[in-house]
């Protein structure tokens, strides 16, 4: 399993670094974030190092996947949440502090004050400019 012996992640997934644990198996490892949104804040991660989940193998990527179902489940639960936002930060652009994959489940509700992100508008024609162009990409890649 690939590993960055200088990742704060991959110390806590060898167990080198204390972590609230709350889900483990082969390829996942789930635990509790030390400075949540809300409480229940969990962090998903592939134990395998990779950057963000672009990078990713995409078995590890559908096992975290399918472990976020499974622990939103459990987190939503045992928190009393109503919701939950699931989010992973790619680059530091997008706010991405720790350099392992990894998806934070914040469990939500009704009343807690948080805010979604502010929203823009297209100019016209902007929109199926971009449509076109981000499809041009797409194909390019496949």
């Amino acid at each position: 399993m690939k590993k960055d012996d200088n990742c704060i992640f991959c110390k806590i997934v060898e167990g080198k670094i204390p972590a609230a644990k709350i889900y483990d198996n082969d390829t996942v490892f789930a635990f509790l974030d030390i400075h949540p949104v809300n409480k229940g804040h969990t962090l998903v991660c592939p134990k395998a190092h990779s950057r963000n989940m672009l990078e990713d193998d995409d078995k590890d990527l559908a096992a975290c996947i399918h472990t976020i179902k499974m622990v939103a489940k459990g987190v939503m639960k045992a928190t009393g949440a109503t919701g939950f936002n699931l989010i992973s930060n790619i680059n530091p652009s997008a706010g991405q502090a720790v350099f392992h994959t990894h998806f934070h489940i914040i469990p939500r509700f009704d009343d807690d004050g948080l805010r979604h992100w502010p929203q823009k508008k297209y100019t016209e024609n902007e929109i199926d400019d971009l449509k076109e162009l981000i499809k041009i990409t797409l194909n390019n890649l496949v």
